[in-house]
Order: C-alpha cells, then sequence, then structure tokens
C-alpha cells in the first residue's frame, strides 16, 4: 500500500546530507511528519577481487560508532561523475591500486525507510598498483585478504558497515 506525500520542508540542509520533514498519510487515513535523511550524492565502493591476490581491504576506525572494521573502498559520487568513475577514483585514492574494468555487482538503499541514501557496488577482477594512496586519512592499513579470511572476518563481526557486508557476500554468493 502506498503512503500520500502532502509536502516536505528542510529542516537542516548542506552538502552532505539534509533532515525533512516530510507530511505523509497512510492508507489507513492516520497522517504525520516522517523524519527523513536526504543525502545529496550516492555512494560507490569497489570488491577488488584479485585471483593472484585476493580482496583488497581497508581496515579502518569510524568514529561515529568507535569501532575498527574491514571496509572496501568506497565514497561520495561528485558531481558530474558516474558511480562506476566514483568507484574506480575511490578505490585508486584510498589504496594506490587502479582497479581493472568496474563491473556493476549490487545498487540498493541501505535504510529506505529513513533515508533516501544510493549505495552501489561494483566488482573488478583485477588491479594494478600505481603507489602509495593519495588519500592517507581513510585506512590504518590495506591489505589483500584471501575469500577465507573475509569470511571468518566477517563470521567475527570485523565488517561492520552495510556497503562492504553487502558488496562481500554479494561477491561471496556468486562464487
Amino acid at each position: 500500500m502506498e503512503w500520500t506525500v502532502h509536502g516536505e520542508r528542510m529542516v537542516y540542509d548542506n552538502e552532505w546530507m539534509g533532515v525533512a520533514l516530510v507530511d505523509v498519510e497512510l492508507p489507513s487515513g492516520a497522517r504525520f511528519e516522517h523524519h527523513v535523511l536526504r543525502m545529496p550524492a550516492e555512494a560507490a565502493g569497489v570488491v577488488v577481487d584479485d585471483p593472484d591476490r585476493g580482496v583488497l581491504l581497508l581496515w579502518r576506525h569510524r568514529f561515529i560508532t568507535d569501532t575498527w572494521g574491514w571496509e572496501l573502498p568506497a565514497g561520495r559520487v561528485d558531481e558530474g561523475e558516474t558511480p562506476r568513475e566514483a568507484g574506480a577514483r575511490e578505490t585508486l585514492e584510498e589504496t594506490g591500486w587502479r582497479p581493472g574494468p568496474l563491473e556493476p555487482l549490487v545498487s540498493y538503499f541501505p535504510h529506505n525507510g529513513t533515508s533516501d541514501a544510493t549505495f552501489n557496488v561494483f566488482l573488478a577482477t583485477a588491479a594494478t598498483y600505481v603507489g602509495d594512496p593519495v588519500d592517507t586519512d581513510e585506512a590504518d592499513r590495506i591489505v589483500w585478504v584471501t575469500w577465507d579470511e573475509v569470511r571468518a572476518e566477517i563470521a567475527a563481526g570485523r565488517v561492520h558497515d552495510g556497503l562492504s557486508l553487502t558488496g562481500l557476500l554479494y561477491r561471496l554468493a556468486q562464487i
């Protein structure tokens, strides 16, 4: 059953996110303001699965949840670029490895009950080392990990973020 939207007003807005109050009406007739997080840009990440090296992962800290974990190279899609271009750029900037051709793996809304955020995950089956990462604030370590190690790290709860977990699990389902 579809909800009816009667209007929307922004209560906070900047280049990274906005918070809106949306006047909605349920099929039952109930009407209220629903809080919605508006994301002005999509995100893109890459599963770099090189048959000779393994999977390229970043070990990093996230201050919001105060957690350390493994993540895929990923980031915001900048204005004027496609998600595919953003995934390639983020991989190179964060790891120093240029991914081979990117194929779409999965796109999804990570929390579509409260946000319009969109995550795009791509697959590369090769990468070329270019040099040290340009973005040195992203990772404590950059490591090639075997799929057995990826499975163990997921089972141990050391892959926390949705984009990385979804991308890795989606790729695992393919192999």
